[in-house]
């Protein structure tokens, strides 16, 4: 509420808010965002699994056995995001400078893990049921089971793809499109239902199959996303965002060079911009600091920039 006020505040009197309890307060929003977003994510699927591993002990439906455990395991991936959001709570220290926001980061290899793991079992157990046939009872049940999968994990999926976005948490995306794989795989559960309920048996390991392909891709999408985010990938237009605005501040000539880089769900910049040869340095360092607070302001989830300026012509 303080935070607001003085933005408020701020506007009002055109100033640029440079307070570093803003931010602070802006990124503490974020961790509480993403660890509620987990927690409930844990909660539902937990239920989600428990529900489906249960009504196995009915049906002996193997695919279903296949689909808890696989939720079993996604409900699972929560642990390592919320020790990691914890851990991004820690201040800087002398060994770890920017913090501990990367830990997010490497939590999101453990989610890709997971996303292998689902596409081995799905693929074991589709080849599995393929050689060693065996029948399913309580059809009903099942299908009631695949439902009651997909709509757990549909709506995880949403919740964890729509903080992490919101938060700039590419660990948490990525984990909210495992979830909405598994929910694909609770549809194809029910869809194999039906068609053993019409005399189909080799259904269910072929459409097994057809999951383990589609988690794949899932896979693909999530390596690319937590892989550009460990080697510092931004999107070209942020970049161009940084340049425009440090451009735009009254005695800034050009900039010479930016570095933009995710620490965890939160950015730093780093920029050399060039002005008048002729300012003194307490002139230039004015203007450093006024790009570093039109920076701070301009940028969403931006909470450090570093401006260095140089003479203009110096590097030519």
């Amino acid at each position: 509420m303080l935070s607001r006020l003085r933005q408020l505040v701020a506007e009002v009197l055109g100033a640029h808010s440079h307070d570093p309890a803003d931010h602070s307060d802006a990124t503490l929003d974020a961790d509480s965002d993403g660890r509620k977003a987990l927690t409930w994510s844990l909660a539902i699927l937990g239920v989600t699994a428990a529900i489906e591993l249960a009504i196995v002990g009915i049906s002996g439906s193997v695919a279903l056995l296949s689909d808890g455990l696989h939720n079993v395991a996604d409900a699972l991936t929560a642990i390592p995001l919320l020790i990691a959001f914890g851990l991004a709570r820690r201040p800087a220290t002398k060994r770890y400078t920017y913090g501990y926001g990367r830990a997010e980061d490497v939590a999101g290899l453990f989610v890709i893990a997971m996303i292998a793991l689902s596409a081995g079992i799905a693929a074991w157990e589709a080849i599995d049921r393929l050689m060693h046939p065996q029948p399913v009872t309580n059809l009903w049940a099942v299908a009631l089971a695949a439902v009651v999968g997909f709509a757990g994990n549909e709506v995880v999926a949403r919740y964890r793809i729509r903080v992490g976005r919101r938060i700039g948490s590419a660990a948490l995306v990525a984990d909210g499109l495992h979830a909405r794989t598994d929910g694909f795989t609770s549809l194809a559960v029910l869809v194999g239902a039906a068609a053993v309920a019409l005399g189909w048996q080799r259904a269910d390991p072929i459409i097994g199959l057809v999951i383990t392909v589609a988690i794949l891709g899932v896979l693909r999408s999530a390596v690319r996303q937590v892989g550009a985010r460990l080697l510092d990938a931004v999107e070209p237009g942020l970049v161009d965002q940084v340049r425009a605005t440090v451009s735009g501040v009254p005695g800034v000539t050009g900039v010479r060079e930016i570095h933009v880089r995710w620490v965890g769900h939160t950015l730093r910049a780093e920029v050399d911009a060039t002005v008048e040869p002729s300012l003194t340095v307490t002139e230039a360092h004015d203007i450093a600091h006024h790009a570093e607070r039109h920076l701070l302001r301009e940028v969403p989830r931006l909470t450090a920039a570093t401006i260095h300026t140089s003479p203009a012509g110096a590097h030519a």
